[in-house]
């Protein structure tokens, strides 16, 4: 059940035995019959147009052939990233430079995204070329293998966030989701109109889904029930929208690179 602007409860399900995709793979056909027989706890099966299935984006990069050697890593990044943020070197030569880029999908992150863990040896994994037009993809693929239902849904990656230690997933990509809800004009509970909350809520699907399938469970997908106010019937914009660009970017700069800038008596951008 749910209500509106919020859930009565939620429920987070991840299926066992999704295979290693390899490049080509169909990520839909291979995740139907995981979803089609899933078990919820209270008897039920399945999937609900309400529901939202919520996937790693490596498994997505390995089925679009994102891969590349693990040699190779600082070209990599080199592509693809759009504008460093900030860089952190290390004493120890051997132990590469850390590099907070903006990445080619628009997102802030570490290393542009390129990854080395839950992957081939030898092997890095970039971030899908479009993670959007990927979630509509997959998205399609459901629902014609699930007569019909349209559940929405969301790639995910990790990242760290300023000021907070650990990682957290977030929204990489969605499709049939509110990526952002916004709640400017209701009234809070004492009754005060809000004026600036608005919900990354396909960050917090991402994040709630991860509690389940985790980076080391072999669950790189999960089902989130409970948020069918989220899920829309058109695949909307995706989640590109929730990342801050421009004039609404106050972090534009790591804090050497802003400190530098300031003693040159340049402006910031």
């Amino acid at each position: 059940m749910t209500v509106p602007g919020g859930s009565a409860g939620l429920q987070v399900v991840a299926p066992d035995g999704v295979p290693v995709l390899t490049r080509g793979s169909d990520v839909a056909a291979v995740l139907v019959p995981f979803l089609a027989n899933l078990r919820w706890p209270d008897g039920s099966v399945g999937v609900d147009a309400g529901d939202v299935v919520v996937i790693s984006s490596k498994i997505v990069s390995k089925a679009e052939g994102r891969l590349a050697r693990a040699d190779e890593r600082e070209a990599v990044i080199d592509g693809e990233s759009v504008r460093v943020v900030a860089t952190r070197t290390y004493e120890d030569d051997a132990r590469p430079a850390l590099r907070i880029v903006e990445n080619r999908q628009g997102v802030v992150m570490a290393a542009a995204g390129v990854d080395a863990s839950n992957t081939y040896p030898g092997t890095i994994l970039l971030l899908p070329e479009d993670p959007d037009a990927s979630a509509r993809a997959i998205r399609r693929g459901l629902a014609a293998r699930l007569g019909g239902v349209r559940p929405g849904v969301v790639l995910t990656d990790s990242a760290g966030k300023p000021w907070r230690a650990g990682i957290t997933d977030f929204a990489l990509g969605a499709a049939g989701v509110r990526a952002l809800d916004d709640h400017r004009g209701e009234a809070d509970d004492a009754g005060r109109p809000l004026e600036s909350t608005v919900v990354a809520a396909a960050d917090e699907i991402a994040a709630a889904a991860d509690l389940v399938k985790g980076p080391t469970g072999g669950r790189p997908v999960a089902v989130v029930r409970g948020v069918g106010h989220l899920v829309t019937h058109d695949d909307g914009p995706g989640a590109r929208g929730l990342n801050r660009t421009g004039p609404e970017d106050m972090f534009a700069l790591g804090t050497r690179e802003a400190w530098e800038l300031g003693r040159a008596g340049r402006p910031l951008p």
